[in-house]
């Protein structure tokens, strides 16, 4: 969708969403949405590229390779989360947990990323993963063409930054999502950036009248990826394992603070 006529849907789905903020008008909304849009589009085509490279190492048996891509090719996907939910069809056969299968890894119907994870790491092996890789190409080829038709809802948009936050204070700081790769830093940092996203699209409208609010998140974003460079090695992050408990309880509450901060910011922008 060309960016004009992106922002004349988002208009009109402003316009019809109720009432602002009392120093915030539906309209200006229009804009940040719109890039957020944009963003989250280039994200997907990221997305693409990638799953189809680690497909392609998967089909052809380099689990090295494989498990060298896993961790960036999530990058994307944690990024825009908030958004790829919405498709909750999608989101399952992307991102499920074995935790949601009767017979976890072991049930037939587990998919996507974890699955082949699961075969990384814990099976040293690619056998049988070749439906299962092409199944999840399939999927985040259909996710890249159903966002770039969406009118993205300005709610969602903005309750996004506080929704990664929440993801990672309720379930992801326990390290079950990754847990036969170990690299949850990856996500969280991909999480972190997407949230941060967000809230620097809508600072122009809420830096004036709620200067100390900004102040304080920023503060926060920079707690939080402080501790993470902590845990940086080369490109990346070290095994999550290499983390003691101390170490998740400094991260738990500085992302904990984060999220409390960011389930405001849809009140502040009168979308609650």
């Amino acid at each position: 969708m060309k960016p004009n006529r992106l922002l004349a849907a988002t208009a009109i789905t402003l316009a019809t969403a109720g009432g602002a903020h009392a120093g915030v008008d539906a309209l200006d909304l229009v804009e940040p949405v719109a890039e957020y849009k944009i963003f989250v589009t280039g994200r997907t085509a990221e997305l693409v590229e990638g799953v189809d490279a680690f497909v392609a190492a998967v089909k052809a048996g380099d689990v090295e390779k494989a498990k060298a891509l896993y961790p960036v090719v999530r990058v994307p996907y944690e990024q825009i989360e908030p958004i790829a939910e919405l498709f909750s069809d999608l989101d399952v056969a992307i991102d499920s947990r074995a935790d949601d299968y009767e017979q976890a890894e072991a049930d037939p119907e587990f998919p996507g990323f974890h699955r082949i994870e699961y075969g990384l790491w814990e099976k040293g092996s690619t056998e049988g993963l070749d439906a299962v890789a092409d199944k999840l190409s399939a999927d985040v080829h259909d996710l890249h063409g159903r966002i770039d038709g969406l009118t993205f809802p300005p709610e969602k948009v903005v309750g996004g930054a506080a929704v990664l936050m929440e993801e990672v204070a309720l379930t992801k700081i326990s390290g079950e999502e990754n847990r036969y790769s170990r690299t949850d830093l990856w996500d969280f940092k991909a999480n972190f950036d997407g949230a941060y996203k967000i809230v620097e699209l809508v600072r122009p409208l809420i830096e004036e009248t709620e200067a100390d609010f900004v102040a304080a998140v920023d503060g926060n974003f920079d707690k939080v990826y402080a501790i993470l460079e902590k845990y940086e090695d080369g490109d990346g992050y070290v095994s999550y394992l290499k983390l003691t408990d101390a170490d998740r309880n400094v991260l738990s509450a500085a992302v904990n603070t984060l999220a409390e901060d960011l389930s405001t910011l849809r009140g502040k922008l009168g979308l609650d």
